[in-house]
């Protein structure tokens, strides 16, 4: 799905899913404009429910709303007053949010501000300072009701025109909230209660073997998902990406002194390759779980390789299982959860489960970290090959057939001569304190492009980037990631054998950091400019291709959730706007919907 908003601004969902100015259409039509409101729900109303820090000092509060109106009664400030009093526009919005959070001004020093101080055209300021924070997410029609609840709690009848009209304003309001309200309810039970599907099972039960009617069996997004990493196939390919594979032993043998005795969880074990490197690095005792078929397997690896008085593989989901009698928490967790887009399958919340309940206070994450990054990308090779080449088929237009392609994200290679701006972070993962609800993120972007010449660009670009810490403390603001090139040694490494203990022959891929109390980093890159890893790329084909010279910026949103189809699926949402430096006209806002499935 494709919007065009002319002269609009982003945060507006209400006008991007309401698709019709006539309300008196047929039940079906109302059906689908019901469909259309997942993400007016999500953004608007799960978002304004959410808990919310003031501005001004440390309190949280269970609702943006009563946080805006603890900072009006407390501080005397009305931020929607002076949203509206400086004309900010979203982005102006945002880094005022940020600024506020980051400097810690008074609520006297914000009122005197005037729309031309330079935080307000700073892209440092577009960068949350605070995580997750719901008011950069929401839009200020949003920010506060208490006028109207106080208009329909009024118990005498209006008085005048005036107040009447008010009054049916706030009741047309509340009754629009109320039909979205409904409509989230049916959602919610038919799609992930499915107590239809429940109750024909349960009749059905009692009826002849004979029937002919099957009932709706209870939705499973787990099944199919252990069922594929049952087949060697799968492995095989993991462990053949040497990027993936070769930084995780790195890190884990080159780090034997915080392996050493340490009590190590290897969440999603798969063929157990980490556990393994785990032992061989000193661990004391290895705890190997996997809910699929696959860890019969490791059991039999295990063995063959002597090591099964230190590795103990536990099948089962880790949400599940329980850990021997005697342990009740680890030093270390490891894990290989990235999916594509890196939250494809919804593996870390599994793996964050295990964190709260195993891990011991002051233990390490591996890895500590993972970025999202976002960039745009002129990808016309890989346009022709998906999209194009449709247009002329030996003759024939079979162009309806890439209609479709625009849907969903395509994983695929990009080259690094592609990438057309510097890339941004959309999402900085530190597993350290991560929530599962902060997996659901919206996060603003400015990407400017880099071409030297005037091109069309056909799309955005996402990949990852992880990184592994000797302490599983942050990575410090200066670290760049590692990019691994062809011929590179950590690809060379001579991996010990017969117990002999592991020596790198030089550094390969640890900290571009040195210093005393630093910790010591390894990384790697899925982006376009590293050997490319079997996670590849994320593109975002664009319905409409972006004409962009040196300078054109591209600013927008991008919204990331777990589908309500399937969960271990991503809805992803992208808002954005073009400018060239010399424009000076209000541009258009795009909106595109993808799946990542």
């Amino acid at each position: 799905m494709a919007l065009r908003l002319t002269g609009s601004h982003i945060l507006q969902p209400e006008d991007l899913e309401r698709g019709d100015e006539h309300p008196d259409t047929s039940s079906s039509e109302d059906e689908e404009d019901d469909d259309d409101l997942t993400w007016d729900d999500w953004v608007s109303d799960s978002l304004a429910k959410r808990p919310c820090k003031s501005l001004f000092e440390n309190r949280t509060f269970d609702t943006v709303q009563e946080a805006l109106l603890y900072d009006e009664t407390t501080h005397g400030f009305n931020f929607k007053a002076i949203t509206e009093r400086l004309g900010l526009d979203p982005y102006k919005r945002i880094r005022l949010i940020n600024w506020i959070r980051k400097e810690h001004p008074s609520s006297s020093e914000v009122a005197a501000l005037t729309g031309s101080e330079p935080f307000f055209t700073s892209d440092e300021y577009l960068k949350p300072s605070l995580e997750d924070d719901p008011l950069l997410q929401i839009e200020p029609d949003d920010w506060s009701d208490s006028d109207e609840e106080e208009e329909l709690e009024k118990p005498e009848p209006p008085k005048d025109l005036a107040s009447a009209t008010r009054r049916i304003q706030a009741l047309q309001r509340k009754l629009e909230q109320a039909k979205k309200d409904l409509v989230y309810y049916r959602q919610f039970v038919s799609e992930r209660l499915n107590l239809a599907g429940l109750t024909d099972e349960l009749k059905k039960a009692d009826e002849a073997s004979s029937s002919t009617h099957v009932a709706v069996p209870l939705r499973d997004d787990d099944s199919h998902y252990f069922q594929s990493y049952a087949e060697n196939d799968i492995h095989s390919v993991m462990i053949n990406d040497k990027v993936r594979t070769a930084s995780y032993a790195k890190f884990i043998l080159s780090n034997q002194e915080a392996f050493k005795d340490a009590v190590v969880m290897d969440v999603g074990c798969g063929t157990g390759i980490l556990s393994l490197f785990a032992a061989k690095a000193g661990a004391k005792r290895v705890f190997s779980i996997d809910a699929s078929d696959i860890a019969e397997k490791a059991k039999q690896i295990v063995k063959a390789n002597e090591l099964d008085n230190v590795i103990t593989v536990i099948r089962g989901k880790v949400e599940d299982i329980k850990l021997p009698e005697g342990y009740d928490k680890v030093d270390i967790i490891v894990s290989e959860w990235m999916g594509y887009a890196l939250l494809y399958e919804s593996m870390l919340d599994s793996v964050l489960h295990a964190r709260d309940r195993f891990l011991r206070p002051g233990g390490i994450m591996a890895p500590s970290q993972t970025q999202m990054m976002f960039a745009l990308c002129e990808a016309g090779e890989l346009f022709k090959e998906r999209i194009g080449f449709w247009s002329d088929v030996y003759g024939f237009d079979l162009s309806a057939m890439a209609t479709d392609v625009y849907d969903d994200a395509v994983v695929d290679v990009v080259g690094p001569e592609t990438v057309v701006s510097e890339p941004v972070v959309i999402k900085d993962l530190y597993l350290g304190d991560i929530t599962p609800k902060q997996l659901d993120f919206s996060s603003p972007f400015k990407l400017v492009s880099t071409s030297d010449r005037r091109i069309k660009v056909h799309s955005f670009v996402l990949y990852f980037d992880t990184y592994f810490t000797s302490t599983g403390e942050p990575i410090p603001a200066e670290a760049d990631v590692y990019i691994i090139k062809e011929g590179d040694p950590v690809l060379a490494e001579v991996w010990p054998l017969g117990g002999r203990p592991y020596q790198a022959r030089r550094m390969s891929s640890g900290s571009p950091l040195k210093g005393k109390g630093l910790p010591k980093i390894t990384s790697f890159s899925t982006g376009p400019a590293s050997v490319p890893t079997h996670w590849k790329q994320t593109i975002f084909f664009l319905r409409e291709p972006i004409s962009v010279a040196g300078g054109t910026v591209v600013e927008g949103i991008f919204k990331c959730k777990k589908s309500s189809e399937n969960s271990r699926e991503l809805d992803v949402e992208i808002h954005y706007t073009v400018k060239d430096p010399e424009d000076t006209s209000t541009p258009d806002v795009f909106v595109q919907l993808y799946k990542v499935r």
